[in-house]
């Protein structure tokens, strides 16, 4: 037995020594071929990577600009520079191939009529038609698409597009809208615009510098669109609209300015010591006091400054101005829009809340067409930072109707709230119908809409505390999400008579108005906050939300609307600010 083991043993170790003679022979002979190669590779020339034609020709061509056979001569500056290259140009081709003298000359002046266009977009246009690839700065974009508009280039054209709709931000929008305007570049202008739509009031509120220089025309339409996000209510719309007007009239006026904000400090604390408590921050006194202390019976709409911001105010949806007593207290010191339309407002306001009590259908909104829901309906938004369970509501009167907005986890919901102790100013009827759209937008570090999310225009009939969903979030929808709300609770009113701005207004009816000025004034509600993105109440459990109080418009001038007054004391720097102050 012990034999047979032993021999085991040695056959084993035989293999296995085998194998290991192998693997050692064949390391051996891998690394010889390795050397072998090396020593190949050595001796073997090195090869050398040659430039690329589109790249010899641009370095050749334009940067040395060999065998030029024309100049072009632009802003003072000479390219010597190749027919051939020019003419991918339509600009060019037509006219090195036409019967222009430019054909037959070897020198070709052009006349820069654009400012916007220098000598560095020039350059850069100029040698893209050398090459296959162009390289846009931000910084640089608008220059360059400029240029190529000159040139028609669409190429060029395309990209900057991308570049600008990439790169839209608070400080770039204006001008990107601005050039798309003036260039025709339909993409560009479209996502500015959607960009403004959704920023308007949550960014330029806040950056006057930037509000200043949106244009009339575009505060016209995004004043009229339906898809505007308006933070929070109508009211924030007015308040943004008045800051604008105020910057366009005094361009020299810079809120951000130490020794100006150090005046309108004093300013605010000439009011206070007057009696005046404004609840405003001090850069907003001074615009706030331009309008308030006007001494003219006319708007200011019907002056000739105002003029030419008619067509933004009479886009303004100026129905929901007068739906809190606030609200209305202020419109009406700072006498910006006529008094007519207001008027027209409260008794539309009216006689739809007597039909509504009545029973009439024709109080409540039927099924309208899309132009006329849009043209009419309410506007209301709330920004959402994180998830999780919120409700709230906008305040004002809502014709009867106490409408809470409710986002659990990834619905959205809306319900009729009504509590006993309120059925005073809640309407009694059993169900109410409104129609309402939704609009949840998801966007990114500078805020530009990344997913949107709409609803269909939908009528509801809710009874008392009835809970229904509008909404079941897309998954794709991310915070921070933005809610804009369309609601149109009663029939609209033709609203014809906005197209006029009367020159004078009957003193003698703003005289004599005095019950207006009592509406809301015993009823315990909440007031319009003093900030505007203060309006929409969060609502916790059943209990009703306050809210903080309104701005006190103390400011009026004599022969202006009439309101209650109590004795306030006045020193006399706030004699030269004011002539009443209002309790």
């Amino acid at each position: 037995m012990g034999q047979i083991v032993g021999s085991m043993q040695n056959n084993v170790a035989e293999v296995f020594g085998g194998r290991r003679k192998r693997r050692r022979s064949t390391d051996t002979t891998a690394s010889q071929e390795e050397r072998e190669r090396a020593q190949l590779d050595a001796k073997s020339p090195k090869k050398k990577k040659l430039l690329t034609t589109t790249q010899y020709i641009y370095n050749a061509l334009f940067k040395e600009q060999k065998n030029s056979d024309v100049a072009v001569m632009a802003l003072d500056k000479v390219w010597h520079l190749h027919k051939v290259y020019l003419s991918q140009s339509p600009y060019f081709y037509s006219m090195f191939n036409g019967s222009w003298k430019e054909a037959q000359q070897n020198f070709v002046h052009i006349k820069i009529l654009d400012d916007r266009i220098n000598t560095d977009s020039l350059d850069a246009v100029f040698g893209s038609m050398y090459s296959d690839e162009i390289e846009i700065e931000v910084k640089d974009v608008i220059p360059v698409l400029a240029t190529a508009t000159l040139f028609h280039l669409d190429g060029i054209i395309d990209k900057c597009a991308e570049v600008m709709v990439d790169s839209i931000n608070a400080e770039t929008a204006i001008q990107y809208y601005e050039a798309a305007c003036q260039y025709g570049v339909l993409s560009v202008k479209k996502s500015t615009f959607q960009w403004f739509q959704i920023n308007l009031l949550s960014i330029y509120n806040k950056n006057p510098n930037l509000l200043r220089h949106i244009s009339i025309d575009l505060m016209t339409l995004l004043t009229a669109s339906h898809d505007l996000y308006v933070m929070q209510t109508e009211f924030s719309l007015y308040t943004l609209l008045r800051t604008w007007m105020f910057l366009q009239l005094h361009p020299q006026y810079d809120p951000e300015d130490p020794v100006q904000r150090a005046e309108a400090q004093k300013t605010q604390e000439r009011l206070v010591n007057a009696g005046v408590e404004t609840h405003t921050p001090s850069v907003d006194v001074v615009q706030w006091t331009y309008f308030a202390s006007r001494m003219e019976e006319r708007s200011f709409l019907a002056t000739p400054e105002g003029q030419a911001y008619v067509p933004v105010f009479q886009k303004l949806r100026t129905q929901y101005l007068t739906n809190h007593y606030m609200d209305l207290k202020i419109i009406f010191n700072d006498n910006i829009i006529p008094k007519e339309w207001l008027y027209r407002h409260i008794h539309s306001h009216w006689d739809a809340l007597l039909r509504i009590d009545h029973g009439q259908e024709d109080g409540s909104p039927q099924q309208l067409d899309k132009e006329q829901f849009f043209e009419n309906c309410m506007r209301c938004g709330r920004l959402l930072l994180e998830p999780g369970y919120q409700k709230w509501r906008w305040t004002g009167f809502n014709y009867g109707m106490d409408l809470i907005l409710i986002m659990d986890s990834r619905r959205l919901n809306i319900r009729r709230h009504h509590r006993h102790e309120h059925e005073r100013v809640l309407s009694l009827q059993t169900k109410r119908k409104f129609m309402i759209r939704t609009t949840v937008t998801s966007i990114n570090a500078q805020r530009q809409p990344v997913f949107t999310q709409t609803s269909e225009i939908t009528t509801l009939s809710l009874e008392k505390n009835e809970e229904v969903s509008l909404m079941v979030l897309d998954p794709k929808l991310v915070h921070p999400l933005l809610i804009s709300i369309n609601m149109l609770v009663v029939m609209p009113p033709n609203q014809s008579f906005k197209e006029i701005v009367p020159q004078s207004e009957d003193s003698s009816l703003s005289a004599t108005a005095i019950p207006i000025s009592e509406i809301g004034a015993s009823c315990e509600r909440s007031l319009t906050p003093a900030s505007a993105d203060d309006s929409a109440v969060c609502v916790s459990g059943d209990s009703e939300a306050s809210t903080p109080s309104s701005p006190s418009m103390g400011l009026r001038p004599a022969g202006r609307f009439s309101w209650p007054r109590g004795n306030a004391a006045r020193t006399s720097d706030g004699e030269s600010l004011c002539r009443d102050v209002a309790c």
